[in-house]
């Protein structure tokens, strides 16, 4: 005899976008995938009997610091879905590909500020979600922390992890304690197989790397075997 019963989750997402120029003929896939994360996600939960019974969204849309100084960095805090859905929206929407400089952009620091979000603890069942879209390398870490001219830039963020490493003990894992739940945290990168994402890929747990190539790999992703892949995970 069957059962209605479906395991409920608390899921947060933070999406880190790649807002520079080299997305302009794929930004608004991204946005569209972004758009329909939760519809997408949530169905082929239902379909697992798995239920998410809250979740929110975070933006991290990023660029060059040293390039792009104070538009370098957009981060939102969460966004309630589906009851911000429109709020989500507009904010997703208002996002441009532009600037960016040199072809490595600052998508480390990007995903400094998801790890550090300020994730929902309480429940059994949750789970803590990071999206990376790019199509490029990132620069190391500290990179921006002075502008093209020599001169220290204001713009860039105190606090920030200053290597790799130290980014890793964020994350936790292994002797870590990071700043997400072990057993809830996901990384999903659509990046190139460029160092610092292909360490990351390899070295920290819980992370799955569909790679991109510049300016059109993000588009020859299988959309519905990832949210598979994502669910199966859950």
């Amino acid at each position: 005899m069957g059962s209605n019963f479906k395991i409920t989750y608390s899921v947060d997402m933070v999406f880190c976008i790649d807002c520079t120029g080299s997305m302009d003929n794929i930004i608004n896939i991204v946005k569209d995938n972004a758009l329909n994360f939760y519809q997408d996600l949530t169905a082929a939960m239902d379909a697992k009997s798995k239920k998410v019974s809250q979740l929110r969204v975070r933006v991290v849309a990023f660029r060059d610091y040293q390039y792009d100084l104070e538009d370098a960095m957009l981060v939102t805090d969460f966004f309630n879905l589906p009851e911000q859905a429109e709020d989500f929206e507009r904010c997703v929407r208002s996002l441009e590909a532009k600037g960016g400089g040199d072809d490595p952009e600052d998508g480390l620091e990007a995903l400094a500020y998801a790890i550090k979000s300020k994730w929902n603890t309480e429940g059994v069942k949750k789970r803590q979600v990071i999206v990376v879209w790019t199509d490029d390398a990132t620069h190391p870490l500290g990179f921006g922390k002075v502008k093209s001219n020599g001169a220290p830039n204001e713009f860039y963020p105190n606090g920030m992890a200053q290597d790799l490493n130290e980014l890793a003990s964020w994350w936790g894992g292994g002797q870590y304690n990071g700043f997400m739940d072990n057993n809830a945290k996901r990384l999903l990168l659509y990046a190139p197989d460029a160092p610092d994402w292909s360490s990351i890929a390899r070295n920290w747990d819980n992370v799955l790397h569909f790679p991109s190539e510049a300016g059109s790999g993000l588009t020859e992703l299988e959309y519905n075997e990832i949210i598979s892949t994502i669910t199966n995970t859950i």
